[in-house]
């Protein structure tokens, strides 16, 4: 029996592993994970390959997150999604008040500033995921606030991060019952 075993060197194996990872969704997403941070030069590409736009939004929700974390947050959950087709991209309590917050990243200000893009279907839908969030607690009397989180990623810069706090309330109609 024949147990020849082949040794790789580092440089053979390092491209072997790119050739096989580096499409691979949870390898991107991975390394996705390890670039957002907010104190790291932003860069374009990742794990080989430019960045689609699904990954630039990640990426701006895990700066986010992690901004907020550091300024006294708690972040509770993020990604969810109610049952009323509502959906809010980050949960989090500031002191006594529990905070909604819609993050919008952008790699240019070119168009406009990212909160632009948070208009009235957007603040229905972030709506209807907070009151969704409220009803799984049992409709809680505590203060709530809808803040937007803007993440610009320039190429070779740190990710600036700006928090609009406030930026819309729920309409008076929807606390009727509260």
């Amino acid at each position: 029996m024949n147990t020849k075993r082949h040794r790789l060197r580092p440089q053979s194996l390092w491209r072997w592993l790119r050739r096989r990872l580096t499409g691979h969704a949870r390898v991107r997403h991975a390394a996705l994970w390890l670039h957002a941070w907010p104190l790291r030069l932003h860069r374009r590409h990742l794990a080989g390959r430019k960045m689609n736009y699904k990954e630039i939004g990640l990426m701006g929700e895990l700066i986010a997150q992690r901004w907020l974390a550091t300024h006294g947050r708690k972040v509770l959950y993020r990604n969810y999604r109610g049952v009323n087709r509502g959906e809010v991209d980050i949960v989090a309590r500031h002191r006594d008040v529990l905070t909604f917050v819609e993050v919008k990243t952008r790699t240019s200000t070119a168009f406009g500033r990212p909160a632009d893009a948070v208009g009235p279907d957007k603040q229905r839908l972030i709506q209807r995921g907070a009151q969704d969030w409220l009803r799984l607690l049992g409709h809680p009397r505590i203060k709530l606030r809808f803040d937007i989180a803007e993440v610009i990623l320039m190429e070779g810069e740190l990710p600036q991060v700006h928090i609009m706090e406030n930026a819309f309330q729920l309409p008076d109609s929807s606390m009727a019952g509260r």
